[in-house]
């Protein structure tokens, strides 16, 4: 089988975890724009973020033969800080046209603020004109009453549903999303959100359709290789593995788009970029 992580954290990772999430078939990921645990001061400190993810990340991943997209975004926890989010808001177009960028997203609730809402609609706003699929992050609490209103901004919005996924799904929302026409995204954590035992119960009570999982993989306690992990669980309880390549391959590729992502052929270890420049190449990276 082969794996595509579509929201998970790269930046945070070792490139020993790119190395085993190779040997374990992942060959394709999105990392979305993310908290990075201490709130940012400046700006410019987002700015240079987004370049990491949109073009290191993307080539230290390929020397590993994984192909790297991203989504750009504020997210909803410095959405809070309003004179920053002016800021960074305003400068966000610059990068939402560049290449590997598939998506607006992280963006969403955190604590269902009024300055998170209007970051949201700025966004989405975004999105639609760039002609980009949304990641929307649903709030860890009170997560049923997030969810739903966030929908009913988007529906007020007219986002194209099938271009939106409402990720960080569990128990509590994912008929709430299904029903309302939104693809819903499960990120599987060893401990917290969704552990592979509790997904499963979900996987078998709605299938795959409009679904998507992920590991999301962040500076947290947090595993890269729960996608293979969470099939083989599967598998073991009586998954078919066609279905289940299908979850991990196939609906990513059908929500971000085939055309947007521009995988490699087959999807051999292979990314165009790499051939450009690997990491180990950029301007300013030491040589030995």
């Amino acid at each position: 089988m082969k794996y595509f992580d579509p929201h998970i954290h790269c930046v945070s990772r070792t490139t020993d975890d790119y190395e085993n999430m190779f040997l374990a078939g992942v060959r394709a990921v999105v990392e979305p724009a993310f908290w990075l645990g201490q709130p940012r001061t400046y700006a410019g400190t987002f700015f240079d973020y987004f370049l990491s993810i949109i073009e290191f990340e993307r080539t230290r991943a390929a020397d590993f033969g994984i192909s790297h997209r991203c989504t750009i975004g504020l997210n909803p926890k410095e959405a809070n800080d309003e004179k920053l989010a002016a800021e960074v808001l305003e400068g966000l177009p610059e990068f939402l046209g560049r290449e590997g960028v598939v998506a607006v997203g992280e963006l969403g609730f955190d604590s269902i603020t009024a300055a998170e809402e209007r970051a949201l609609r700025i966004q989405v706003q975004m999105a639609m004109d760039f002609d980009l699929a949304i990641l929307v992050h649903t709030p860890h609490r009170d997560k049923y009453r997030g969810t739903t209103l966030l929908m009913d901004i988007l529906d007020e919005m007219s986002v194209d549903r099938n271009r939106c996924v409402i990720d960080h799904s569990t128990e509590e929302t994912t008929k709430l999303i299904l029903d309302r026409g939104y693809w819903a995204g499960h990120t599987v954590y060893p401990q917290t959100k969704l552990t592979p035992e509790r997904f499963a119960n979900i996987f078998h009570e709605f299938g795959i359709e409009r679904i998507t999982l992920n590991t999301s993989a962040d500076w947290g306690k947090s595993d890269p290789l729960l996608l293979p992990k969470t099939c083989a669980y599967l598998e073991r309880r009586g998954a078919n593995r066609a279905t289940l390549q299908k979850l991990v391959w196939d609906n990513p590729v059908a929500f971000y788009g085939a055309e947007k992502l521009a995988l490699p052929p087959g999807c051999e270890p292979f990314d165009p970029v790499a051939a450009r420049a690997t990491h180990s190449k950029l301007p300013g990276a030491a040589t030995h």
